[in-house]
């Protein structure tokens, strides 16, 4: 489907996303937990935290594998937001001393700062104007010297692809755009890696709040 495309009934892609992975949980939790390509990134990410028992916030926690496991097995302490109820559900079931909202990341307002906020594979399915908004949330969510990482696009646009024959979207800002957008927040970027071979062609953002 072609970027902008509408599907019969004029629904927007975007507005999508959510029912794809309500209706997908299972399925997409079976492929996903399988793979972690991004280890070394979020072995990186932690080490930016306190040492013991960190507070996380995983914005787009999905089932809570790979990565809010690997949190957790390390000691920290997760709390994790994700818009499926299924994909939140899971994540009760399997960490239940945890933390664990269903919810829209762009209303997100929980009253709590946090040494960590992860963003992995989630902002990018927000259309551009919507991710611009997550910025300021990421900030009033960050306690002091708070790591901050996720993934994006390489460059201004949208996109849609496919999972179990549905169409799933993605939206991206250009880099010199997010850059100003981690710096007006107060982040100071720390490293960033267009399309990574190594973590399955990711782009990836690590910044640390000021």
């Amino acid at each position: 489907m072609p970027s902008g495309a509408k599907r019969p009934g004029g629904r927007d892609p975007a507005d999508l996303v959510v029912s794809l992975y309500e209706a997908h949980a299972d399925a997409w939790d079976e492929i996903r937990r399988r793979h972690f390509l991004e280890e070394a990134w979020f072995d990186r990410f932690l080490a930016l935290l306190p040492a013991v028992q960190a507070s996380i916030l995983d914005i787009g926690c999905g089932a809570g594998e790979p990565v809010a496991r690997h949190c957790i097995e390390r000691g920290h302490r997760v709390t994790g937001l994700d818009a499926a109820p299924a994909l939140v559900g899971l994540c009760q079931a399997r960490f239940p001393g945890h933390d664990w909202l269903a919810g829209d990341m762009r209303t997100l307002a929980l009253g709590r700062t946090f040494d960590g906020i992860i963003a992995w594979n989630s902002l990018f399915h927000l259309p551009p104007a919507d991710q611009r908004g997550m910025f300021p949330i990421f900030r009033r969510h960050a306690n002091p010297k708070a790591a901050l990482i996720f993934t994006s696009g390489t460059g201004h646009g949208e996109a849609v692809g496919t999972f179990q024959g549905e169409p799933l979207y993605h939206g991206s800002l250009d880099v010199r755009e997010y850059r100003h957008l981690l710096e007006s927040n107060g982040f100071d970027v720390i490293s960033h890696v267009m399309e990574d071979p190594d973590c399955g062609g990711a782009t990836i953002w690590v910044a640390r709040l000021a």
